[in-house]
């Protein structure tokens, strides 16, 4: 089902649902409630996608740059393309919201996540040390010409 579930945009009637997905995708420290998704969502030029009861994406786009903000994929849906489509549906959104290159961390100890990223053209950037809970830096990326 990931593979091929219909990706629609995320609303705020999604917002339990999201919660529910970021939960089940990540460890407990680096879980978003629906108070941070909510934030999230209503960033200026915020938007997402959701692969419904599989994953979905959040970013945002605004002054020509788009940023990344959590691709959230639950464990049985993994390795099935369901990241790919996501990411691409997002990197279509951004530019077409007139953004010429994406931002985005990743952990430097996730190695499916970075293998994504890589195959997406994202190239590092920039690091934020001990970033995450663990104590693993963040790599930042970007997708896009160099600026």
């Amino acid at each position: 089902m990931p593979e091929t579930a219909p990706l629609a945009a995320a609303t705020e009637a999604d917002i339990p649902a999201l919660a529910a997905l970021h939960a089940e995708a990540f460890p407990p420290d680096e879980r978003w409630g629906a108070t941070a998704i909510t934030t999230m969502l209503r960033l200026e030029g915020g938007f997402g996608f959701l692969a419904e009861g599989a994953g979905f994406i959040l970013a945002r786009a605004v002054a020509g740059e788009a940023e990344i903000l959590t691709l959230a994929v639950r464990p049985t849906a993994r390795r099935q393309g369901l990241g790919a489509r996501l990411l691409e549906a997002a990197v279509a959104e951004a530019a077409r919201r007139g953004a010429s290159a994406l931002f985005l961390e990743v952990s430097e100890a996730n190695g499916p996540a970075r293998a994504l990223y890589a195959r997406a053209g994202a190239a590092e950037v920039g690091r934020r040390r001990r970033y995450y809970a663990d104590g693993t830096d963040a790599l930042v990326l970007r997708i896009g010409p160099e600026g």
